[in-house]
């Protein structure tokens, strides 16, 4: 069935424009009640009523569906409790701790201010299912949801819950046994989002010198030449200040790039490698076995390989990710744009919690970032995004398809080709590497310019 309203990471969109209106987020919370209670009702129980967890990021756009949800949600007599901004996985988590039927954020993660977006997080942290998605679209755009049923008391209430930050920070913490980051001077770029509170924190309580950018969120400027999109940004401030490491987060913080200690960018492939290692010297990777994707560097591939470790390689996406880690039972995965999992801990990417591990690792084996990655060859890699209005099938233009084909042809098997459309953007993303980055170069702007051609 095609989806009209979620993507691959919820719903998303310009902010205040169709499906990201106050109209559609308060069905939204509707259906999601809907959901919960006919799942509740099978319990023999369950007596209290369903409760859900809010929280977003800074987006001043924010206001609008974290009211339009509760009003959704209440309207069917479910319990709601609101945390403010937080990051992404910390209402995975809080979800779980609060024994929560459901935990819902307001962020549209890396994109610009004006967009916004709403994800679902199960009662276990995980994200929903494809099945139930669309069971909650049917709901939304059928428009058979009643409430006149819901009077007097059976109408949910609406709570803060003040602590929500220091239990985060806590959890966080205990994900390397609270040791001491003393010694380490670190950059942090909390993109003016939803880390800018806990995330200093976190760093600072553990014994870090931390220098805290971008921590002032004004609304319209979370991600605005800043965090995990802009690591050029942090670079300056790493090699201005002498620091360990510059750790860059985006919006929601779910995502993380590193800057080392001589300015080199450090992407997701790369804290997957170090991790890898060190959880399969610890013999703690399940099966010897990560999850990365379609999208990984051909040098990460291969300095797993040189390290006796496998790799399954899933579709774009996080939840992607998670699938094939849940099928496989593995506990690492991640993305090369720096959503990582560690699924002994988190049930969906955490920028903050992949930074720690890999401090953590700094400090055992008393090696800098950068001799933590001199073993990994990064093949030039070019992306670019053509922007389009409608993501009409490519096989249907055979101009492109041939143009992709004698690409391919050219790089053999020492490159690769990917085009794909984004699932949370209007955009064709290409995507080649090999060996010469302005032979590279040259391929991808050659298929750009055909999808330019066919695509609007």
């Amino acid at each position: 069935m095609e989806r009209k309203l979620f993507g691959t990471d919820g719903i998303r969109g310009i902010a205040n424009t169709y499906p990201m209106t106050a109209e559609i987020a308060l069905k939204l919370g509707q259906a999601v009640a809907k959901i919960l209670i006919k799942t509740d009702q099978k319990k023999t129980d369950k007596k209290d009523p369903p409760k859900v967890i809010i929280g977003k990021d800074t987006r001043a756009s924010g206001y609008i569906f974290e009211s339009a949800l509760t009003a959704g949600l209440c309207s069917m007599g479910v319990s709601v409790y609101l945390v403010g901004p937080m990051p992404t996985p910390a209402i995975a988590h809080l979800t779980k701790s609060f024994a929560a039927d459901a935990g819902i954020v307001i962020s549209a993660s890396h994109n610009p201010a004006e967009d916004n977006g709403i994800k679902i997080f199960a009662s276990d942290g995980f994200k929903l299912p494809d099945a139930i998605e669309q069971e909650i679209e049917s709901f939304i755009l059928n428009n058979n949801i009643t409430t006149d049923h819901i009077i007097g008391d059976q109408v949910g209430k609406a709570f803060r819950i003040e602590d929500a930050r220091g239990r985060y920070i806590e959890f966080a913490k205990g994900t390397i046994n609270n040791i001491s980051l003393k010694g380490l001077k670190i950059v942090l770029d909390c993109a003016n989002g939803a880390a800018y509170k806990v995330s200093p924190l976190i760093f600072k309580e553990l014994g870090a010198e931390v220098i805290v950018l971008n921590n002032s969120p004004n609304g319209t400027n979370i991600n605005e030449n800043a965090g995990a999109m802009h690591p050029e940004k942090i670079k300056e401030f790493v090699l201005k200040n002498k620091a360990d490491i510059g750790i860059a987060l985006d919006g929601d913080a779910d995502r993380v790039i590193l800057v080392d200690n001589k300015g080199n960018i450090i992407s997701g492939d790369h804290i997957l490698a170090i991790i890898a290692v060190y959880l399969k010297d610890k013999k703690k990777l399940n099966k010897n076995t990560i999850v990365a994707t379609i999208m990984s560097n051909l040098g990460l591939i291969q300095f797993l390989k040189q390290n006796n470790i496998d790799c399954i390689q899933a579709k774009v996406g996080d939840r992607y990710v998670i699938e094939e880690m849940q099928k496989a039972i593995l506990n690492l995965g991640g993305e090369q744009s720096g959503h990582i999992i560690l699924s002994d801990y988190t049930t969906t990417g955490d920028g903050t919690i992949a930074a720690l591990q890999v401090l953590q690792i700094m400090k055992e084996k008393k090696k800098s970032l950068a001799e933590l990655t001199s073993g990994l060859k990064q093949y030039p890699q070019v992306i670019i995004n053509v922007d389009v209005k409608q993501k009409k099938p490519l096989e249907q233009f055979p101009a492109i398809m041939k143009k992709i084909k004698e690409v391919k042809q050219k790089l053999g098997s020492n490159g690769r080709v990917l085009v794909r459309y984004s699932g949370t953007q209007n955009c064709c993303r290409v995507m080649i590497e090999g060996e010469n980055k302005k032979q590279v170069t040259e391929y991808a702007e050659q298929i750009a310019a055909e999808i330019k051609k066919y695509v609007d």
